[in-house]
């Protein structure tokens, strides 16, 4: 099969041909329909989240087709379409029982350990890491199982905070902020702030239900915040980027007793004190999201309750398609179709 390899940190994935994978017992071979491309994958490029192994197939939010089955693999059938979780935990841990194989401490996500979906075709363990697509567009539905769901695990984190007459912040209005946007318009009756250095974004963010839309890099942001929410501040703040700046500006907009959910992989920090922030508030990060999550994700998903902004692109060209992330030029969510 096709496949787009990482060979070496820093270097452009490379195109060829590769060995297909061949179904052991229990595991099912998925035909890739759509690969969406994350931050997250420029960060292994880049070693700034090393990779697991190397050579490696990157690519974790897949949707495609069963191909073929696994002696002994059961509840699916060839040819029926799929969405592909990607925690894929040891299945015998308190985690994995209680449905959180994302935070197992052998978890293996494919695409970032395992070989992901850059490719013809993927590789998957176990027949519960595939939830019916249904109708779904399935170029469309492959950004559902990370954009989609760590946004969505992120706003139910902050459901509690958000009462009525409460403001939420949505820092960052990309792939996962403009899902961000929408479960917070959906599932609470909060003002919704959305601040985002692009215009286009911002624009793209008031389009998908935002209250208001700020550019966090203006003078004079966090007053405007501030100013929004009434004086009081946010009762809870997502943060989709993760860099120094926007988790500084998070944490002093957020009111007393506020919700800081940290999402965004970039690698920023700020420090917290007795008397850095407003009394009382909370930090917490927020990790993908659960199997159940995604099942929720792919039934709104279903309804045709979330919008998603995808540009599609052929597996020949990732590297320009990474690039174009870095740059900031990807308005939502590219994907690559083999």
């Amino acid at each position: 099969m096709r496949a787009a390899v990482l060979h070496a940190i820093g270097e452009p994935l490379r195109v060829e041909e590769v060995p297909t994978p061949r179904p052991g017992p229990g595991q099912v071979l998925v035909k890739v329909a759509a690969a969406g491309v994350c931050h997250s994958d420029l960060h292994q490029q880049d070693g700034s989240v090393p990779p697991h192994r190397i050579p490696l197939i990157m690519g974790h939010e897949n949707a495609g087709w069963v191909a073929a089955l696994g002696q002994g693999a059961e509840g699916l059938a060839e040819g029926d379409p799929v969405v592909v979780y990607g925690g894929w935990g040891c299945g015998h841990c308190r985690f994995c029982l209680g449905g959180h194989e994302q935070l197992c401490d052998g978890a293996r996500w494919g695409g970032l350990g395992p070989d992901g979906g850059y490719a013809d075709y993927l590789l998957v363990p176990a027949t519960r890491h595939l939830l019916p697509a249904g109708h779904l567009d399935l170029v469309k539905a492959a950004g559902l199982t990370d954009a989609g769901l760590s946004s969505y695990r992120a706003v139910k984190k902050a459901l509690p905070h958000l009462l009525a007459g409460t403001t939420a912040v949505v820092i960052g209005a990309g792939g996962l902020g403009q899902y961000g946007v929408q479960y917070l318009k959906l599932m609470t009756s909060a003002t919704v702030i959305a601040v985002e250095t692009s215009p286009v974004r911002r624009q793209l963010a008031m389009s998908l239900g935002a209250d208001h839309a700020i550019d966090g890099s203006a003078a004079g942001s966090l007053e405007e915040i501030r100013e929004l929410s009434g004086g009081e501040g946010p009762a809870a703040v997502l943060d989709f980027v993760g860099i120094d700046a926007t988790m500084r500006l998070g944490l002093a907009a957020l009111a007393r007793q506020g919700l800081f959910v940290l999402v965004g992989l970039a690698g920023g920090s700020v420090p917290m004190g007795f008397f850095s922030q407003a009394p009382e508030v909370a930090f917490t990060t927020s990790v993908w999201g659960s199997r159940n999550d995604l099942a929720e994700v792919i039934a709104l998903a279903q309804q045709g309750k979330l919008t998603a902004a995808t540009e599609t692109h052929r597996l020949d060209d990732i590297n320009q398609v990474l690039e174009r992330l870095e740059l900031g030029l990807v308005e939502g969510r590219a994907v690559v179709v083999p």
